[in-house]
């Protein structure tokens, strides 16, 4: 080797750490963004825009699986992986390419992104695979993980490319442990699409980094891979990592981990065929899936229980509540008594769950005054909570029990506990039932005073005035519910002002509100319908002619905004034909109120129908007529930007495609999420700029946000402002309140984006 190669080598890590402040440092200044207005960048705002909107909770139930202590983790023991065979820089004969190469060594971990690949474009007259592979294997050795990660995706693209491997399978582990999830599996595919099968060290170091995200897609990807790993690999893995996936599986909350019963049997089936130590909580953690399903395997539950005693394994206060669980859903009492003295007995204190289900227990035989005295029992203990009075307060309800349930609602409103929708409904429909309007009208003005507007309370005031003949307040209350979109009306809201309309022979308004019925795809009831025949004269052939199907121009235009922000289409084998998924984030405050408005905009178009839980997830029939948008958004299964995309960007279509896929940042700036190519992003980036708005880009995993910043933001949010719903426009305006009570930023801006997209006609008609 020359003097000059010598040198160079030999100093690369001390040169490297001097020009970065280490390795760290070197990352994080591959991380910066050139395009960034201020030391905040582009990458800030989009890790600001994936966290979840966690102090945003419902009232739903919350319980989750306590493990013990001794539950073992995954840990992230030694593999064997295959060698990596490299050159050493003294077996190459020339000496301008170990010169080069010690200089790449030396120079790339240094380097951004775009630097990085145009140093490595520079390079393509002599680099070839043993060259780019010493490279590489020099980033990991000097744990520049993410420079070896941009060398091997630079090879992969190059004509002379031969897949490696035990290249491959080392970055991967080295992403993996780093717990750079999408990065590993973006190599575990590779390894997948070579017709290979991973090392055992990838499956495992891949899961574990999946568990270790909170995104949450993580665990049914994790799921995926460990069952690859048993299918298609045929590997053991190991005890730690059994237990770790079936802790993730059981962690969350009762009803949202319910649909992971397949999985978490499918571990125990694994743990069991290899021999190996089962922990307690993975039995009690089976019974407490079950006991959370619809249908209750009671075999299985009393087969697992019957296995834990014959190991001598006590079952803990988690496996009793689920045992009371299943009882208050089946109404037996006797096993439940049993499971009660077993509590009780116990040296640890009753967990506050089990006495809900036991008061749940007795609601069902219809002994309510026995589930009041659970409840006091629990008072007596300390261990009331919200859902104990939640509970209470609908047990004694149902049994019309008024002055206990108007005595506890007063103990709960006074006690701070909040939110007190649910018992004031409960309260409501009591009252209702009752036929004590009076009390039913005080409880919705005290409600509205304590509450958020909520559809459902306002459906039992509605049928209560109509009920009275107090058609002028149901009417000032049904207008009400139209306006307010946090509200809104559905089919049983209509048909109860319809009702009161055809009693009272207000017979214009009645012809008024059906026709709002038909175009809405309302169904109106049949009795209703009967009155109607002469007032409407409604016939068969009017019957079926509202029931064709045929989007309007403002559907049309919502559907394309919200494929923009990530909707999918979807194809039905059996009908050859489409359908839309329509998917909301849990998490989101944004998302739970659009859900709603999506929901009536499109319900005669969906599979199934709700009348007050509308879920984050519900599909459309499957129509010929989506088989447009599957055309122009999802040819061949592949996500792609439509080429008259620039023809259909009208001010609607940017405002559902921010609604649904943007975000608002703290400092007022907005980013639009896009998960299609890099091309066809940059082409929707050139439209925004024809039309003299400037927008920044940047990929974060699998998906590129598109960043207004500053003034082009609040262009922006001028042209989407008037059709963004209203409730949902303090939380997506662009700007910040500055001190003269101004929106900062929006000072000399002319606001003529997208100007002449108003004056756009539609011209797809499928």
């Amino acid at each position: 080797m020359d003097d000059e190669a010598k040198a160079s080598i030999t100093t690369i890590t001390k040169l490297h750490h001097r020009r970065t402040g280490g390795p760290t440092t070197a990352a994080a200044a591959a991380s910066v963004s050139p395009l960034s207005p201020s030391p905040r960048n582009l990458a800030d705002i989009t890790d600001e825009a994936s966290e979840n909107d966690s102090e945003f909770l419902g009232d739903k139930e919350t319980e989750s699986f306590n493990f013990d202590g001794s539950f073992e983790f995954t840990e992230l023991k030694r593999f064997d992986s295959p060698p990596v065979e490299v050159k050493q820089l003294d077996e190459l004969p020339e000496q301008w390419r170990r010169s080069k190469l010690a200089w790449l060594c030396k120079e790339l971990p240094a380097h951004r992104s775009g630097t990085f690949i145009r140093v490595l474009n520079a390079q393509r007259k002599w680099i070839r695979q043993d060259d780019c592979t010493f490279v590489a294997v020099h980033c990991m050795r000097i744990r520049e993980n993410e420079a070896a990660f941009r060398v091997y995706k630079w090879m992969m693209q190059q004509h002379w490319f031969r897949f490696d491997f035990a290249l491959a399978t080392k970055l991967a582990d080295y992403m993996g442990k780093e717990r750079k999830h999408s990065k590993c599996r973006e190599i575990f595919d590779d390894i997948i699409n070579q017709g290979l099968i991973p090392n055992e060290s990838t499956f495992h170091i891949l899961i574990v980094a999946y568990l270790s995200s909170s995104a949450s897609n993580c665990l049914d990807e994790a799921c995926s891979v460990y069952n690859r790993m048993i299918h298609l690999g045929s590997y053991k893995p190991r005890l730690s990592l059994h237990n770790s996936l079936f802790r993730a599986l059981v962690s969350k909350t009762g009803i949202s981990c319910k649909h992971h019963l397949k999985q978490a049997e499918f571990i125990f089936h694994n743990l069991t065929s290899c021999g190996l130590k089962i922990h307690n909580d993975i039995y009690g953690g089976l019974i407490w899936l079950h006991s959370y399903q619809d249908v209750i395997d009671k075999e299985r539950i009393a087969s697992l229980r019957a296995e834990m005693k014959s190991k001598g394994i006590e079952e803990s206060a988690e496996v009793m509540v689920s045992v009371l669980r299943v009882c208050a859903k089946e109404g037996d009492v006797e096993e439940a008594e049993r499971t009660w003295t077993k509590i009780l007995s116990s040296k640890t204190k009753p967990p506050a769950q089990a006495f809900v289900y036991l008061m749940e227990v007795y609601s069902r035989i219809e002994k309510p005054m026995k589930s009041l005295e659970v409840f006091h029992d629990m008072q007596e203990r300390s261990l009331l909570n919200v859902v104990a009075y939640y509970k209470i307060i609908e047990i004694l309800c149902k049994a019309q029990e008024t002055e206990h349930a108007e005595s506890l609602m007063a103990e709960l409103i006074e006690s701070g506990m909040k939110p007190l929708t649910r018992s004031f409904i409960d309260l409501m429909n009591m009252y209702a039932k009752l036929n004590f309007h009076d009390k039913v009208g005080s409880t919705f003005v005290r409600c509205l005073e304590k509450c958020s507007p909520n559809q459902t309370f306002y459906c039992i005031y509605l049928d209560s005035l109509v009920k009275t003949n107090n058609l002028d307040r149901a009417e000032e209350i049904f207008n009400q519910m139209h306006d307010d979109e946090a509200i809104g009306v559905n089919a049983k809201s209509c048909n109860t002002i319809l009702r009161g309309y055809l009693t009272s022979g207000h017979y214009i308004k009645a012809q008024k509100i059906s026709t709002f019925m038909r175009e809405k795809k309302y169904e109106i009831e049949s009795s209703l319908l009967e009155k109607l025949d002469y007032v409407v004269r409604l016939n068969q052939e009017e019957a079926k002619k509202s029931a064709t199907l045929k989007l309007s121009k403002e559907q049309r235009e919502i559907l394309i905004g919200l494929l923009l922000g990530g909707l999918t289409v979807k194809l039905d084998e059996e009908k050859k034909s489409y359908s839309i998924h329509f998917v909301f984030r849990e998490d989101s405050k944004i998302h739970y109120f659009l859900k709603r408005h999506i929901y009536n905009q499109f319900h005669e178009w969906l599979a199934c129908k709700f009348l007050d839980d509308i879920p984050f997830r519900f599909t459309t029939i499957s129509h010929s007529y989506f088989k447009f948008y599957a055309d122009q958004f999802s040819p061949q299964g592949q996500r792609v930007i439509p080429k008259l995309i620039h023809r259909w960007l009208t001010p609607r279509v940017l405002a559902y495609w921010y609604m649904y896929g943007g975000y608002r940042t703290s400092s007022g700036d907005i980013l639009l999420k896009l998960k299609f190519s890099k091309e066809d992003v940059v082409r929707i980036a050139k439209t925004f700029k024809s039309n003299s708005l400037n927008c920044r880009v940047k990929r974060k995993g699998t998906a590129f946000w598109m960043g207004l910043l500053g003034n082009d933001a609040m262009e922006f949010w001028k042209v989407v402002e008037p059709f963004v719903l209203g409730y949902l426009k303090e939380h997506l305006e662009a700007g910040f309140e500055s001190s003269d009570g101004l929106t900062s930023r929006t000072k000399n801006i002319n606001f003529g984006f997208f100007a002449r997209q108003k004056s756009v006609i539609w011209k797809e008609d499928p």
